[in-house]
């Protein structure tokens, strides 16, 4: 069994940055890959970013140049550093992780999801 847990969620100013950070259990983390999804209230899941177990990114369009997702296996952490926030950047930020070692942006092909951190950016 896998537990992420994610932190460095908070309270910012638009064009503030974050990073949130989402620490591993499980000894084949450097496997998995790692996804970033964001849900504002009781709306469907948004994919953000994701890492391959190769360390390949993908963004949602809207966050590229803004946001980069990031890994250190050593650590069992993947990070979501997110500059030049937005208003619409506002949302509960989940971290998930696939034992398949893809960066898919489908919420279905992850095993595995943290608890999730609030981020709010106020204008």
């Amino acid at each position: 069994q896998v537990h992420l847990v994610e932190s460095g969620g908070g309270s910012v100013q638009a064009g503030g940055s974050l990073r949130l950070s989402c620490a591993a259990s499980g000894r084949t983390f450097s496997s998995y890959g790692m996804g970033w999804f964001r849900q504002v209230e009781d709306k469907e899941f948004e994919f953000v970013a994701s890492i391959t177990s190769g360390g390949v990114t993908n963004y949602l369009d809207s966050v590229k140049g803004r946001f980069t997702v990031s890994r250190n296996n050593a650590k069992k952490t993947v990070y979501l550093k997110m500059n030049n926030l937005k208003t619409e950047d506002t949302a509960v930020y989940y971290c998930a992780g696939n034992w398949d070692g893809l960066g898919s942006m489908r919420v279905e092909e992850y095993n595995y999801w943290g608890q999730g951190t609030q981020v709010t950016v106020s204008s």
